[in-house]
């Protein structure tokens, strides 16, 4: 049994809700790519500090893949909450949607997985337990676990590549 604190996936849940302008839009009207990634690190960074209750940096956005574009006008919304905690970090994950305002249909725009360090005084430091209630969160747990293997897979290949 471990004496780290404990705390429930379902504190972690964060819902950032943006009105897509034109100043986040491309020549085609479409919302710039980065600006997703911008808001989905924002989003995922206030699920790992409220998951951590430390400050929290970000080490990686990985698996970001955009299945639909968000028009100007529409609402781009983002939903977040802690996939699993390990000793120092934390997965977080990011559903994107966007919304077309006058009719509320929602399309499942992007996804995005994202890795926080916790910092105490600028150094890592140990992250709570996550305590699971669902079979839903323990799905995104395991799959968690998957893609961290891999993460730590391809780090120890570029180190290896480096040397």
């Amino acid at each position: 049994m471990s004496d780290r604190p404990a705390v429930h996936g379902s504190a972690t849940r964060v819902e950032l809700t943006q009105l897509v302008l034109p100043q986040y839009t491309n020549a085609i009207g479409t919302i710039f790519g980065g600006q997703v990634a911008a808001w989905i690190d924002m989003c995922a960074a206030i699920s790992a500090q409220r998951f951590c209750r430390t400050q929290v940096v970000t080490v990686s956005i990985d698996e970001l893949h955009f299945l639909h574009p968000i028009q100007r006008g529409h609402i781009a919304i983002f939903r977040s909450c802690v996939n699993a905690a390990w000793n120092r970090s934390v997965e977080v994950g990011v559903r994107v949607e966007g919304e077309d305002p006058l009719t509320g249909e929602r399309t499942h725009t992007a996804s995005a997985y994202t890795t926080f360090v916790s910092l105490v005084d600028g150094r890592p430091s140990a992250v709570p337990a996550l305590l699971v209630d669902s079979a839903e969160e323990l799905r995104r747990q395991a799959e968690a676990e998957l893609r961290r293997g891999s993460r730590l897979r391809h780090r120890a290949a570029l180190e290896a590549q480096r040397r």
